[in-house]
């Protein structure tokens, strides 16, 4: 079973259908009519603009024709540029590209029965954590009997004009269109998670280990339904499609139909001085300008394989303007990946994925106030929205998407298109419950771009750990909804920090309300003692108050650990003390290594300290080897911290 569908306009594609055919009428959309407001906000077409059906533009009209990939689109007069290689890139995955087009076979013009014909069309997409299905008439604007905007070179092919006006139809108009980003456009059509790879920050042409690491990931990506695209930066607008020594297009989008890893026999070994190919496919949505490198069409690469050899190695080209590179050329020629993972896979299943709608709202009462701006605004900044998630295991990625409430239908009356948006990620306590008030031992594990558009992402590997992202407005003081994703490649529990402070109850009166809270960060263990010089001492900490605790993730062979790890604690009193144990994992039973315990007062030191080790019994007990250093800060302020 599939995720809900909403009706645009509440139009019912089946009902209006059958309603056209018993009239014996094509269907007319009075929800978008085939006037000027269609197409602009405030401005006029040049010309004289006539809205035409597919069957009064050519003879033989169909959605699709052949197989949707097989033929080129061309952006139009008026098109946008983003659109075309956004098309190209749904048609690479069927599974996709059927949930955009549904049914697609009953929508197809059949000459058999032209009766059953009515003129209406149905598209889904997703749009801010929705699928949405649009309903819309074949009218399209024309001007000179040609279509102004997408078309493609199979001149009775128009699946992609129609979803195209479907799209214009759901942002309020085809100028609504201008500006988007080809993962603005993706994302819409698939619901799909993107994330933009910087190719020369990630250094894959010095970096080997980096650049085969990255070839996995893209493998796992596109054979798990993904969609991936890639291109060349153009320095100035006078570069865009400017073509470089290799063939290739300057600032031009091209689309990856193909990834392997070809393990080759013992006579291709000899020829290419490797036991394995990593190859990508790629393809010019233009279906001109194509790679005059290393395994380019014409290249002594093909020369070296028969027609078997290309077969049995799967080195084969579908489509006009589709060629292979290896991963060495790829990564050396492209500037910038976008990557959007299949996130809705039912094969795959949805633990990867966590969303949760939210807000950004104004209130006087600064505890209630949740638009606090960015990170920059340092007093009002952890007033925003709060979440946190934990990541169970150490060293995997985790993609975070923030996506604003779509504003386009409110240009008509002068507002913004997007308010500046970013959002900040911190490595929490352990134990963290409540809201964070202020930054003083939290390290700050990343920050998204801040940027006026509908989604901005972050891609990291993390450590082990809980973590709080804070979701901002680049200005405080301003209300808009957003969505928040994450995928990872383990499970994550994610979850609002609504809370300031624990609540008072029946419960906590009765055993006595917190009038403290503390924070710890044990920075490292060190000097710990061995039985003897062939042991491995694997540390890790337990940090003790009252019947709360907290564990850290064990340290492997070493008496110098670096643990940083933080915990917060809520007491009734400073006479519970804080304990923080060292213990050593072993095969059968764990060996007890040494503790500290401290007051923990409000008044002590908040700087970096140092203590020695000491056996179970107190501050004064017998001191063992090794020392720990830490920073502990509390506050009789329950929402200091």
């Amino acid at each position: 079973m599939g995720p809900p569908l909403k009706l645009f306009k509440n139009q019912k594609y089946q009902e209006l259908k059958q309603e056209c055919i018993k009239d014996s009428r094509l269907f007319y959309d009075p929800t978008f009519l085939p006037e000027n407001d269609s197409l602009f906000y405030n401005r006029l077409l040049p010309g004289k603009v006539v809205w035409k059906r597919p069957q009064d533009i050519c003879d033989d009209p169909h959605l699709i024709v052949g197989n949707i990939s097989n033929h080129q689109l061309i952006q139009g007069r008026l098109g946008h540029k983003s659109m075309v290689p956004a098309f190209s890139c749904l048609a690479v995955q069927e599974s996709h590209w059927t949930k955009t087009i549904p049914n697609h076979k009953e929508q197809e013009w059949d000459p058999r029965k032209p009766d059953k014909y009515s003129g209406i069309f149905r598209f889904r997409f997703w749009h801010f954590g929705e699928w949405i299905e649009v309903v819309i008439d074949d009218l399209l604007p024309t001007i000179n009997g040609d279509l102004v905007f997408s078309f493609s070179t199979s001149m009775n092919e128009f699946w992609n004009a129609l979803l195209e006006k479907a799209y214009a139809k759901l942002l309020g108009c085809y100028e609504a269109l201008d500006g988007l980003t080809i993962t603005d456009i993706i994302v819409d059509f698939t619901g799909t998670l993107a994330e933009i790879v910087d190719m020369r920050k990630g250094r894959y042409t010095e970096l080997v280990e980096e650049k085969y690491k990255l070839f996995g990931e893209l493998y796992k990506t596109f054979t798990k339904g993904g969609l991936i695209c890639c291109s060349i930066e153009s320095p100035s607008q006078e570069e865009q499609e400017v073509e470089t020594d290799w063939g290739l297009l300057k600032g031009h989008t091209y689309i990856m139909t193909d990834i392997r890893k070809i393990r080759l026999g013992e006579r291709l070994v000899e020829v290419f001085s490797a036991e394995k190919l990593y190859m990508v496919r790629l393809r010019n949505p233009l279906g001109r300008q194509e790679w005059s490198g290393p395994w380019s069409e014409i290249s002594e690469e093909w020369q070296q394989l028969t027609s078997a050899d290309r077969k049995n190695l799967g080195l084969v080209m579908c489509d006009d303007g589709e060629f292979w590179m290896s991963l060495e050329d790829f990564c050396r020629n492209f500037h910038k990946l976008n990557v959007c993972h299949n996130v809705n896979n039912p094969v795959f299943g949805h633990k990867e994925l966590h969303s949760v709608l939210g807000c950004w709202t104004v209130d006087d009462d600064p505890l209630m106030n949740r638009s606090g701006g960015c990170y920059n605004n340092r007093d009002t900044f952890l007033q925003n929205p709060q979440y946190i998630f934990t990541v169970s295991e150490d060293g995997h990625k985790v993609i975070m998407s923030l996506q604003q409430k779509d504003l386009r239908t409110y240009r008509r009356i002068g507002r913004p298109d997007n308010y500046i948006i970013g959002f900040e990620l911190f490595k929490v306590e352990m134990n963290r419950k409540f809201r964070l008030h202020h930054l003083y031992i939290q390290e700050r594990a990343g920050t998204s771009t801040y940027i006026d558009s509908c989604t901005v992402f972050l891609s990291k590997y993390l450590k082990k750990g809980n973590y709080v992202l804070v979701p901002t407005m680049f200005q405080h003081g301003r209300t808009s909804e957003f969505l928040l994703r994450i995928f990872s490649e383990v499970p994550i529990q994610l979850r609002e920090l609504t809370l300031d402070m624990p609540k008072m109850s029946c419960w906590n009166l009765a055993r006595g309300y917190p009038k403290v809270v503390t924070q710890i960060t044990i920075h490292s263990a060190e000097g710990l003692a061995k039985k003897n010089a062939n042991e491995s001492v694997n540390p890790y900490l337990v940090i003790k108050c009252g019947k709360e605790e907290v564990r850290s993730p064990v340290q492997k062979n070493t008496v110098h650990a670096i643990f940083d790890t933080q915990a917060i604690f809520y007491r009734r009193t400073t006479d519970i003390p804080i304990i923080v144990q060292v213990w050593n994992r072993q095969k059968f039973c764990d060996q007890f290594l040494g503790q500290v315990t401290l007051d923990a007062d409000p008044s002590d030191c908040r700087e970096l300290k140092s203590l020695y080790l000491r056996k179970k019994g107190g501050p004064t007990a017998k001191v063992k080897q090794g020392h720990i250093s830490f920073k502990v800060i509390s506050s009789d302020d329950l929402t200091e911290l």
